[in-house]
């Protein structure tokens, strides 16, 4: 089962298509929204939404190029999937180099769109994971002293306590207190783990 909150955006200016693909998606157990002109897309969407765009290409006033690059814009990490009525290969290569997931040609083969939405929420679930991990990260960053962060760093370039002690003139015995405490409010269990969420918070390591 996909997250309730992950929703396929159908933006297409032909209603018998967005029928179609409605139709689908829906039978496939997708929660489904459709906007036929790209405005009103424009108009209710959130960058936090979860799932993917399912985009025509050639629309008329903002074409599917256009809204994609305005999506960037607005920091939208939503996947997008180009539908398209005429092999048009310049417009392809520029899609999947902005991003895209796929770039279908119309009338598009259902197992192939499917295939294609499969990969998209993967995709979008992938980043929300991420961005909810860097988020608790952050925030148990700041609960750590200006002392704890010293020994964060110090800790993520592989240092002993004692090494760490005698770089920041205390004892080791201080550094070991310290170390647990960093390592309790950062919630890892190993110094492994906390150069994995250092990594993502882009923490540098302390120099030698």
């Amino acid at each position: 089962m996909q997250s309730p909150e992950a929703i396929i955006y159908l933006v297409d200016d032909d209603p018998p298509v967005l029928k179609a693909l409605r139709r689908l998606l829906t039978v496939a157990g997708y929660s489904v929204k459709t906007y036929d002109c790209p405005q009103h897309f424009l108009e209710q969407h959130d960058p936090q939404d979860h799932g993917c765009v399912v985009l025509d290409l050639s629309m008329p006033q903002l074409t599917g190029l256009d809204l994609q690059r305005e999506l960037t814009a607005r920091g939208s990490s939503l996947p997008i999937i180009f539908l398209t009525g005429r092999g048009d290969i310049p417009s392809s290569v520029q899609a999947m180099r902005a991003g895209a997931i796929d770039f279908l040609t119309k009338p598009v083969n259902d197992d192939d769109l499917l295939d294609a939405v499969g990969r998209a929420f993967a995709q979008s679930l992938a980043a929300r994971q991420s961005q909810m991990e860097m988020e608790q990260a952050s925030q148990c960053l700041a609960q750590l002293t200006p002392r704890e962060r010293e020994v964060l760093h110090h800790l993520i370039a592989g240092k002993l306590n004692k090494q760490i002690a005698a770089d920041l003139g205390t004892v080791e015995k201080t550094i070991k207190v310290h170390r647990a405490r960093v390592l309790q409010k950062m919630q890892v269990t190993s110094i492994a783990e906390l150069v994995r969420v250092s990594l993502l918070l882009g923490i540098e390591p302390a120099q030698s």
